[in-house]
Order: structure tokens, then C-alpha cells, then sequence
């Protein structure tokens, strides 16, 4: 049954150059990575690790249940508290991930009664969260305040939504927050800002809605991963109070999941230390992108990641292919993850790399792109 109801799916990615494989990676593989999302270089740093064993050591390996069970620890509390602290919010809620973040908020305060509106480059966890939110959906074209605007004026909901990330994933360009915040405020509308990619990057490390002064806005909230710049595991919802009150109790994907593990918690708490004692690592990231950037011809981006046109998916997965071969890691994003339909290199900088790797990097790349376009 499944060979006769899958088979012809699988050829018909295969056929278009689209189908994903796994690739288990060895835990000592000598490679320079520009694939990863370790944007402050943070994820191997002994300071980093040892917080996590000694969680393990005090806490055990799980957080044995939901959070409104048993699954919220000290650990949570003091990692909420400290989110929400270095980004300037009032609270903060932790979720096992970024992914479930994003759900969390928008399905515990969608529903009939609210509009939601979606730039058209947001994030896959953004896009389903609004398939399950039960609410009317409008995506606007990408960073068109004038269309958020109009949506907004024209809307029978008592509620709306606006969503948006501080720097967009793929094409690593800002969202102009500034002016949607104006938009949501005129509008009596909430503007939710995924940070995923700005945490630990724009703003000296703050983020960009830091960065604009919308911290602390009773209309602005924002979202977190605790996976990138964190170099752990997790995602995080901050804001209001009565926001974080309200996903206590109405968010199912808070509700009904285990809390996250308290060796992730004490990770990204270090990581977030580290941060604020060091906070260098940020421009190392722009620096690192900038060079990588003005090395293969593109614009240098807002945020880490420096994307590359290339001529379709068989090329890129060629390109990065041939990468690999030397000794160098990159991403390859091809349909349906790119929002534009443009086939890409991704290459994400972190702060740990060093000059001689990121010119190692750039002859590979640039050698890669050559043979396959």
C-alpha cells in the first residue's frame, strides 16, 4: 500500500532535483562550517558544556513532564527571568522549542475573533501556526507596511496579528519594524516578532526589536530560539505579563508537551552569560559576514546568514557537494524552502571562525560556484 502511495511522490521529487537525505554528521568531522546556526561559536565552548553535565548531574536527563506538572525547574524560572532581562521584556515563557514558540502564541490567541497577517517570507513554524489558528489569513507581500496597513483598517476582527521576523531567514534582510509597530499601534493590533536569526546578532546581541527601542511595548512581543546563538535547544516567548499568563493556560503546545530538559536550560543561561561578558562576539558575525559576502558578489546582509542565487536545485546541491568535497560546509536550500522560489547557497557565519578558514572558505565556494554554473 505505502510502496504504491509514496513511490510515485518520492520520483517526482527526485525528478525535479527536490529530495532531502539525511546526512549523519561524525562528532570529529575537520571542517570549516558555514551550514550550521552556531552563531557565536558557542555550542563546543567548554564553559557551555560544563553547565549542561552539571544539570545532568542535578537534575537528571529530562524534565520528567509537562511544564504545569512537574517539567518547570529552577533552571526555567532563572532562564525566562534573564531572556527577558538582556532583550528588555517583562517576562518570558520557555517551550521545548523555537518551532513550538511560534505555535504556542499565535494558536493561543488566534481563533475567529482575530486577523492574521503574514509577511510572505516568514518562517514554516509561522505558516503552519496560522493553518492552525483558526483564523482568517491574510500573507502581504514582503515587508509591505502599506498593505499590513490596509488590512488592518479594513478588518472586522476585534483582534489582529501582525506577523514578522527581525531578520529574515533566507535572504538574512530586517524587517522594517519600526513602522509595523506604528501600523499595530494605530491600529490596536499586536506585532510579533520572530527573533530567531537577531538573538545574539543584531542589536550588539539584543536583537533588532532591542535595537528599534520596541522592547517593553504592551503591543510588541517576540519569539526566540534557544538553538542558534544559544547553542542549545528551546524557544521562548517574550513579553507582557498577561501574555505569558495566557499561554500558561491556553496554549496546548506549552500545556501538553514536557518542559525542556534542564541541561538545555542551563546551556543556553550560560550561553546568554557569555554573551552579556563578552559581547564582541556580534560583530565577529558581521565581520565574518561581510567578508564571505563581498568574496562570492552579494549585498552583505542585515543578519548571519549570506545567501547565494544559484541556477537551480541541481546546481546547488552540486555546488555544495563539491564544497564538501573540500573540506568546507554549506547550506543548500532549494523549493519550497526558499521563499522565492530561487535556489540557494546559505552560508551562516560564526563568531569562532577565523580569517585563514574564512578565506579557505571563500576560494572553495567561489571555485564550487564556478564549476556548476
Amino acid at each position: 500500500m505505502l510502496e504504491d502511495w509514496l513511490a510515485p511522490k518520492a520520483a517526482a521529487l527526485e525528478s525535479r532535483g527536490l529530495t532531502r537525505r539525511l546526512r549523519p554528521r561524525p562528532a570529529d568531522e575537520n571542517l570549516i562550517d558555514l551550514a550550521g546556526n552556531d552563531y557565536l561559536g558557542l555550542s563546543r565552548d567548554p564553559r557551555v558544556i560544563e553547565a549542561a553535565a552539571e544539570a545532568v548531574c542535578v537534575w537528571g536527563t529530562g524534565s520528567t513532564a509537562s511544564r504545569l506538572v512537574t517539567g518547570t525547574t529552577a533552571l526555567h524560572d532563572e532562564l525566562e527571568s534573564a531572556l527577558a532581562a538582556y532583550v528588555g521584556q517583562e517576562s518570558g515563557l520557555v517551550f521545548s522549542s523555537g518551532y513550538l514558540a511560534n505555535l504556542g502564541v499565535v494558536t493561543a490567541l488566534g481563533g475567529p475573533g482575530t486577523l492574521l497577517v503574514s509577511d510572505e517570507h516568514v518562517h514554516a513554524s509561522l505558516v503552519d501556526a496560522c493553518r492552525l489558528s483558526r483564523s482568517r489569513v491574510e500573507i502581504v507581500p514582503h515587508n509591505d507596511v502599506e498593505a499590513v496597513e490596509k488590512l488592518l483598517a479594513e478588518r472586522n476582527e476585534p483582534h489582529a496579528l501582525i506577523l514578522t521576523e527581525s531578520v529574515f531567514s533566507v535572504l538574512s534582510d530586517e524587517a522594517p519594524l519600526t513602522d509595523l509597530a506604528a501600523v499595530a499601534a494605530a491600529h490596536n493590533a499586536l506585532l510579533l516578532v520572530d527573533e530567531a536569526h537577531g538573538l545574539g546578532v543584531t542589536g550588539n546581541g539584543h536583537g533588532s526589536v532591542h535595537a528599534a527601542g520596541l522592547s517593553g511595548l504592551d503591543h510588541v512581543a517576540v519569539t526566540m530560539t534557544l538553538s542558534k546563538a544559544m547553542a542549545s535547544q528551546g524557544g521562548v516567548v517574550l513579553g507582557p505579563a498577561i501574555l505569558r499568563n495566557h499561554l500558561i493556560n491556553r496554549s496546548r503546545p506549552f500545556i501538553y508537551d514536557t518542559g525542556l530538559n534542564p541541561p538545555a536550560c542551563a546551556a543556553a543561561l550560560t550561553a546568554l552569560q557569555i554573551l552579556t561578558a563578552e559581547p564582541h562576539r556580534p560583530a565577529a558575525i558581521h565581520a565574518a559576514t561581510t567578508h564571505l559576502a563581498a568574496a562570492t558578489g552579494v549585498p552583505a546582509p542585515a543578519g548571519p546568514v549570506v545567501s547565494i542565487p544559484m541556477p537551480g536545485p541541481r546546481e546547488t546541491v552540486r555546488a555544495a557537494e563539491l564544497c564538501l568535497d573540500n573540506g568546507v560546509r554549506v547550506g543548500s536550500f532549494r523549493p519550497p524552502s526558499v521563499p522565492d522560489g530561487v535556489s540557494r547557497l546559505r552560508l551562516t557565519a560564526h563568531a569562532g571562525l577565523s580569517g585563514v578558514d574564512l578565506d579557505r572558505a571563500c576560494t572553495v565556494i567561489v571555485d564550487a560556484i564556478g564549476q556548476v554554473s
